[in-house]
């Protein structure tokens, strides 16, 4: 039986590589919204984050949001998913 390749991506918070399935993905849609896409198939320019507050405050701490998605992401937005986030949980990896 062949070995698939599991997905890896970056947290744009931590910069860390984790399994895709773990992070969550941010898109910024045709129309220039910026939102989660929990399917991880919407069409636009995605980036992708750990499912921990830090990461969020990081990436929008240092515009990471705005290199990665390559348009402007303002604070209210960045407030929009931070409540749209699940829970902090410990990663004690």
């Amino acid at each position: 039986m062949k070995l698939r390749k599991v997905p890896l991506r970056t947290c744009i918070g931590c910069q860390e590589q984790k399994n895709k399935r773990e992070l969550i993905r941010i898109v910024r849609t045709p129309e220039g919204n910026v939102e989660l896409d929990a399917t991880g198939k919407k069409a636009g320019r995605g980036t992708y984050l750990c499912k921990k507050r830090s990461c969020l405050d990081l990436a929008a701490k240092a515009k990471r949001f705005e290199r990665s998605l390559k348009h402007a992401v303002s604070p209210a937005v960045v407030l929009e998913l931070a409540s749209q986030l699940p829970e902090d949980k410990q990663d004690d990896e």
